[in-house]
C-alpha cells in the first residue's frame, strides 16, 4: 500500500512558514521516524512525500530524505518561472495556487515549465479551490502529454457542491487528469458530504484514475490515520483497492518498484 500524500516540517528551517502557531496540534516538527511508525502501525509500504513549503530548500530537504526505503518519490514546489528541480526521486511539482487568482494556470508564462515537465514525466499536482477547476480543464487541453492529479478532489466547498461536480465531471473527461482521494475530512462541514463526493469522483474519474493519500499530519486537525484509512478503504470497491491504495499512484508517478 502507498499513501501518496504526506507531509514532513521542521519548524523554523527548509523555509517554513506553516502550519501558525494557532494550529497547535500540528506546530510541530514532523520528521522520518514518525511517518515510518505509523506507516508500519497501518500497514503502509511506502509514501510519497510532498512538499508544505513555498520554498526551494523545503523540496532539496525532502529530496535528501528520498533514499530511505519508505519513500518511493516526493512532490517538490516550484513557482514554474524559474529553472525547474531535477532529482531521480522527484516525481511531480506543486505550485501552490489554491490562495492564487482564479486563472493562474491560464499565465503563458508557465508554458515551458509544463512542457518541460511533460517531456521529464514530472506530474503536475494541482492543490486548488473549485474556483481554478475552469482554467486547470484548459491547461489540461493545452498541454495533454501532462499528466496532472488534482490534490484533495479540490477542496469542494459543500455550500456549493454542484458546481464543484459539474466542473469536476467536465475536466474528468480529460484523460490526463486523475484526482487524489486526500484532504477530505479537515475541509469544513465536508465528513457527513464524504460518502457523496467520492461517489462522485468514482463515477467521473473512474478507479483507474483515483490515488488515495492521507495528507498526514494535517488529517490530524480533524481525525486520525486509523480512522480516515479504514474509512477511505470502504469507500472504494474492494475490487479496485489495489489500484486505488498503490498501483494507480505506481503508474501515474512512475515510482520505481510499482
Amino acid at each position: 500500500m502507498i499513501d501518496a500524500h504526506v507531509h514532513l516540517w521542521r519548524i523554523g528551517e527548509h523555509g517554513f512558514a506553516w502550519p501558525p502557531p494557532d494550529l497547535e496540534a500540528i506546530h510541530r516538527d514532523v520528521e522520518l521516524p514518525e511517518l515510518r511508525a505509523l506507516a508500519t502501525a497501518n500497514g503502509v509500504d511506502s509514501v510519497v512525500l510532498v512538499q508544505s513549503q513555498e520554498a526551494a530548500v523545503d523540496t532539496e530537504w525532502l529530496l535528501s530524505l528520498a533514499d530511505d526505503p519508505l519513500v518511493l518519490g516526493v512532490v517538490g514546489w516550484s513557482d514554474l518561472r524559474g529553472p525547474l528541480p531535477s532529482h531521480p526521486k522527484l516525481k511531480g511539482l506543486r505550485p501552490m495556487v489554491q490562495d492564487l487568482a482564479d486563472d493562474w494556470y491560464d499565465d503563458p508564462a508557465i508554458d515551458a515549465a509544463l512542457i518541460a515537465m511533460a517531456e521529464r514525466g514530472l506530474v503536475l499536482d494541482a492543490l486548488i479551490r473549485p474556483r481554478h477547476l475552469p482554467a486547470l480543464h484548459r491547461l489540461a487541453a493545452r498541454h495533454p502529454a501532462l499528466s496532472i492529479v488534482i490534490d484533495h478532489a479540490a477542496k469542494p466547498d459543500v455550500g456549493d457542491l454542484a458546481r464543484w461536480e459539474a466542473e469536476m465531471r467536465a475536466i474528468a473527461e480529460r484523460p490526463n487528469v486523475a484526482c487524489k482521494v486526500s484532504g477530505l475530512v479537515t475541509e469544513p462541514g465536508m465528513t457527513p458530504r464524504i460518502g457523496e463526493v467520492a461517489g462522485t469522483v468514482i463515477d467521473a474519474f473512474g478507479t483507474d484514475r483515483l490515488i488515495w493519500g492521507s495528507d498526514w499530519p494535517v488529517l490530524t486537525l480533524a481525525e486520525e490515520y486509523a480512522p480516515w484509512l479504514a474509512h477511505a478503504q470502504a469507500l472504494i470497491a474492494p475490487s479496485a483497492r489495489d489500484a486505488v491504495f498503490g498501483g494507480n499512484a505506481g503508474r501515474i508517478y512512475a515510482l520505481s518498484g510499482c
